[in-house]
């Protein structure tokens, strides 16, 4: 049974799955470069780690959920890092959304050291998270995912096993092209409606009571027309995913027009200081 974990990355929705690992009475080891993040997790019970290479040792289970850009090789890699602590036979869960590249070397990696690897990011809003609604796309073993299923399930409602390492990557690719682009055509259509002189609670309920209706649209544009930006998932966070979308596409030799320009507004975003706002502040991009 897996009951010792190490994780790292607390940030918008790695805390709350800290935080309901607790209530499923783990023995939790936290670690993130923000010690203000480690200590609320600790008040709550876990222990706190000083390093990635601490938090990782004697561990059953160490899941890893930090963004592409955010001192990813050292925390993984260098001489306080993951594998420097990790123990053979310890299972290592990736959570967090890289570039394939990324994933694969990780895999790589954990095989030289005899340690067991998920591919297994996870789509979702802080809000999920807290409320342990997450979906979880698993790439690897399904004897492995089978394993982690219970341990799952204390922040996950969909544990959706997709295929071998690496494909649960490529599908959050999928997912995150389709979440960015939907905001960005709901905040176009809030915007060239309220120039046409409908309030977005109009627009919106109009909007949900027809076949475009979708759980995105009637979440995030309510908190629109609220002005409500309150960080669930950060916009620089979609930027950075939608410009792994567009890598991965231009390998394929796949034109997204569409992805590139839900790109350029993002990017745009984060230029005028709104990359720790919420995602669906790219209508402030547009309401300019």
């Amino acid at each position: 049974m897996l009951r010792k974990v190490g994780f790292l990355g607390l940030g918008t929705v790695g805390r709350h799955m800290a935080a309901n690992l607790l209530k499923g009475n783990y023995e939790l080891a936290v670690y993130d470069s923000d010690p203000a993040a480690v200590a609320d997790l600790a008040a709550l019970g876990a222990t706190g780690a000083a390093t990635p290479r601490e938090v990782a040792k004697g561990r059953d289970i160490v899941i890893h959920i930090r963004p592409e850009k955010e001192r990813l090789r050292p925390d993984i890699y260098g001489p306080d890092g993951i594998f420097a602590g990790i123990d053979p036979g310890t299972i290592l869960v990736d959570m967090g959304t890289h570039s394939l590249t990324s994933t694969m070397e990780m895999a790589d990696e954990a095989a030289k050291h005899r340690v067991m690897f998920l591919d297994a990011p996870v789509w979702g809003t802080k809000e999920h998270a807290a409320n342990g609604l997450l979906t979880i796309l698993a790439g690897g073993d399904p004897s492995l995912v089978g394993r982690c299923r219970e341990l799952f399930s204390f922040f996950g409602l969909n544990i959706i096993h997709v295929g071998s390492i690496g494909d649960a990557t490529r599908m959050k690719f999928v997912v995150n092209l389709v979440q960015a682009e939907l905001m960005q055509a709901l905040a176009e259509s809030i915007v060239f409606g309220e120039k046409l002189g409908f309030t977005a609670d109009r627009i919106l309920e109009v909007l949900d009571s027809g076949g475009v209706a979708s759980p995105l649209f009637h979440s995030k544009g309510r908190s629109i027309a609220r002005g409500d930006f309150t960080r669930n998932l950060a916009l620089k966070y979609v930027h950075e995913q939608l410009e792994l979308v567009l890598e991965k596409a231009e390998k394929l030799g796949l034109e997204l027009p569409a992805a590139k320009v839900a790109c350029a507004t993002y990017e745009q975003g984060v230029k005028d200081g709104r990359g720790e706002e919420d995602f669906s502040s790219v209508v402030k991009v547009l309401r300019k």
